[in-house]
C-alpha cells in the first residue's frame, strides 16, 4: 500500500505512496483480536502537558507555529502497561467556543505518515463556526516523526546516492539482486529494532489513540482520517465502539485485501488513472505537443525513461525515479500541468531542468515513513514467504498490461517477505450496536484506495453512510475545494447531521472538472472540453517498459 500521504501535500499529505484494492470481498473471515481495556490495569494516563510549539521544530520546521504541543508515555506492549514505554508527540489547536463538542484525532495515512501538522490544515479547510467547538489533536504514530524512537533502516534501499536499478528485471540476476537489497533492508530493520517489531501493528497503533483519549480525559473521540488512516480508524471503532463519537473515514482502504492482496489490486486501478493523465495531456496537445492520443502520450513517456536509462539527469534521475515521481499523477491530477510541462520542456524544447526538479531526494522523514510503512503493514497480516508466489503474481499482471506500477509496487513492499516478525492475525473490522454512524468518502476513480473499498466498509458498519465523489480520481477528496463533499463533511461534525439513508451511495458529489492545461484555475462541475477523459483499455505498450 503506497502512500501518498506520507510528508506532507495538497490535501492533507503528500509523498508518493498509497493504498490499493480493487473489488468488494464478500463476508470477513478475520481471526478477531480482542481489545484491551483503555487504560489497562493501571488507571488512566498523566494528561498530557502543552506547551507552545517552537518556531523551529527538529522535525517540521516553521509549520507548527501558533500549534500547542506535547507528548505522551505510553506502553510499547499495551499488554504489559507497566514494561517498556514509548513516546507520542502530539499537537493541539484549542476550541474557543462555549458549545465544546470534544476533541478530534487526526490522521494523514501512510502507514508511516506523520501528523502533527494536520490540526492547522483541517482547520484552516472547515468554517469557523465548526473549528470552534472542537480541540483538533495532531499526532505523529508510534516510530513517526517526532515520536520516540522514531525509526529508520538502510537508507541505501531508497537512496543509494545514484539511479537504482529499474524496476522491471531483465534477467533473473537483476530480480536477484533486487531481492537482496529487500532482504538486508528487513535484516537492518531487525537488528536496529528487533524488540519494538513485534508491536508495530495497527491495533497496537488503535490502542495508542485509545491511550490519547484516555490522557485528554475524554470518554469519546471524533476521529478524522486519510488512506491508511481509514483502516487504523476502521479497526478502533471495532476495537472500542463505545469510544467513537463520530468518524470520518476519507478514501478507505478495503479490511479483507490487507495487505498483499490490495497491493496487486493497486497495479491494475493506477494503471487506469495513469491513463488518465495521459489523456489529458493528449487532449491538451496544442500545449504540450507530446502527442494527440494516449498512446503517443505514453509512447512519449517510455522514450523518455530509455534515454534517463543511459543519461540520468544531474546523475540521480534515471527511469525508476522519474517513475516515482510520476506516480504522483496516479494519485490525484493536481500535478498534471507541472509534470506535464516538465515532460514537454524535455521532448520538445531538450530541457532537463524541470524534469530533473519533479524528483526529490529522499528526506529523513521520507526515510522514516518508509520503514514505518513496512514496520505496521508486514506485521498486520501475513505475506507470501517465497518468493516464488510475488514473481508469478508480478509477471503475470505486468504481462497482462498492469506495468506502469506493478514491478515498483513489488519492491516497495519487498521487505516484507524476510521480515523477522511473522505479520499477523489481522485485526477484525466489525460492526457494533453501540457504533454511531460513520461518514465513508470516496471517489470512484481512487486508485490508492479504490472504490469497492468503500462499498465493503460501508456493508460491514451498517450505519454509516457513503458519500461518492462521482468521476473523481483524486485521493483525498474532503477539504480539496469539492463543495459538495465539504459541506456534508462540516455538517456532520457540527451537527452528526447525515446524508439521508439511500440504495448505494447516500449522496452523490459530481467530481470538479480536471484541471486546466498550464495550471489554470479549475470549474467546480466537469463540463464541456473539461470534461474527464474516458478510461480506456490499458495495453502492454503503454507506461512502463522493460
Amino acid at each position: 500500500m503506497r502512500n501518498v500521504f506520507a510528508t506532507g501535500g495538497a490535501t492533507a499529505g503528500g509523498a508518493v505512496k498509497g493504498a490499493a484494492a480493487a473489488a468488494a470481498a464478500a463476508a470477513l473471515a478475520l481471526t478477531v483480536i480482542a481489545p484491551l481495556p483503555a487504560t489497562a490495569s493501571i488507571g488512566a494516563p498523566p494528561r498530557v502537558s502543552w506547551r507552545p510549539c517552537p518556531d523551529d521544530d527538529p522535525v517540521l520546521k516553521d509549520k507548527l507555529r501558533g500549534l500547542e504541543c506535547g507528548t505522551l508515555a505510553v506502553p510499547l506492549d499495551h499488554a504489559r502497561p507497566r514494561g517498556t514505554k514509548i513516546r507520542l508527540a502530539l499537537t493541539r489547536i484549542r476550541h474557543t467556543s462555549r458549545a465544546f463538542q470534544g476533541v478530534v484525532i487526526l490522521n494523514r495515512g501512510g502507514p508511516g505518515a506523520h501528523g502533527r501538522d494536520l490540526p492547522r490544515f483541517v482547520t484552516g479547510m472547515l468554517p469557523a463556526s465548526v473549528v470552534a467547538q472542537y480541540d483538533w489533536i495532531g499526532l505523529d504514530p508510534r516510530g513517526v516523526g517526532a515520536s520516540r524512537p522514531a525509526l529508520v533502516c538502510d537508507r541505501d534501499y531508497q537512496d543509494p546516492g545514484r539511479p537504482r536499478p529499474a524496476y522491471v528485471p531483465r534477467s533473473g540476476a537483476e530480480e536477484r539482486a533486487w531481492r537482496l537489497r529487500a532482504r538486508r533492508f528487513a535484516d537492518d530493520c531487525a537488528r536496529r529494532y528487533g524488540s519494538i517489531l513485534p508491536h508495530m501493528g495497527t491495533a497496537d497503533a488503535a490502542r495508542d489513540i485509545d491511550y490519547v483519549r484516555a490522557a485528554l480525559r475524554q470518554k469519546k473521540i471524533t476521529y478524522f482520517a486519510y488512506s491508511y488512516g481509514t483502516y487504523l480508524g476502521a479497526v478502533y471503532a471495532s476495537m472500542f465502539p463505545h469510544r467513537v463519537r463520530r468518524m470520518v473515514l476519507d478514501s478507505v482502504v478495503r479490511p479483507s485485501g490487507v495487505w498483499y492482496g490490495t497491493n496487486l489490486s493497486q497495479n491494475v486501478a493506477f494503471e487506469k488513472t495513469i491513463g488518465l493523465f495521459f489523456s489529458w495531456v493528449a487532449r491538451n496537445h496544442r500545449t504540450y505537443r507530446l502527442g494527440r492520443t494516449r498512446k503517443a502520450v505514453a509512447e512519449a513517456y517510455s522514450k523518455v525513461r530509455k534515454e534517463l536509462a543511459t543519461r540520468p539527469i544531474n546523475g540521480r534521475v534515471g527511469p525508476s525515479e522519474l517513475d516515482d515521481a510520476f506516480l504522483a499523477d496516479g494519485y490525484n491530477d493536481r500535478t498534471w500541468p507541472s509534470h506535464a510541462k516538465a515532460l514537454s520542456d524535455y521532448v520538445v524544447r531538450r530541457s532537463p531542468k524541470a524534469l530533473g526538479a519533479v524528483w526529490h531526494e529522499p528526506t529523513w522523514l521520507d526515510q522514516n515513513s518508509y520503514t514505518v510503512y513496512n514496520a505496521v503493514q508486514c506485521r498486520d497480516a501475513a505475506w507470501p514467504r517465497t518468493w516464488t508466489r510475488w514473481h508469478a503474481d508480478s509477471w503475470r499482471l505486468y504481462t497482462e498490461g498492469y506495468r506502469f506500477e506493478t514491478w515498483s509496487n513489488t519492491w516497495y513492499n519487498a521487505p516484507c517477505a524476510y521480515w523477522s516478525v511473522r505479520g499477523g492475525p489481522k485485526p477484525v473490522v466489525r460492526d457494533a450496536p453501540e457504533l454511531p454512524p460513520i461518514l465513508l468518502i470516496a471517489a470512484t476513480r481512487d486508485a490508492a484506495t479504490p472504490y469497492p473499498g468503500a462499498l465493503e466498509v460501508h456493508r460491514l458498519f451498517s450505519r454509516s453512510r457513503l458519500i461518492t465523489q462521482t468521476g473523481g480520481m483524486n485521493h483525498g477528496v474532503s477539504l480539496a475545494g469539492d463543495r459538495c463533499v465539504d459541506r456534508a463533511v462540516a455538517a456532520y461534525l457540527a451537527t452528526g447531521a447525515l446524508p439521508p439513508s439511500r440504495s448505494g451511495p447516500d449522496l452523490s458529489c459530481r467530481a470538479p472538472a480536471p484541471p486546466k492545461a498550464g495550471g489554470g484555475r479549475r470549474e467546480q462541475g466537469a463540463a464541456s472540453e473539461d470534461r474527464w477523459p474516458e478510461e480506456e483499455p490499458a495495453t502492454p505498450a503503454e507506461g512502463r517498459t522493460s
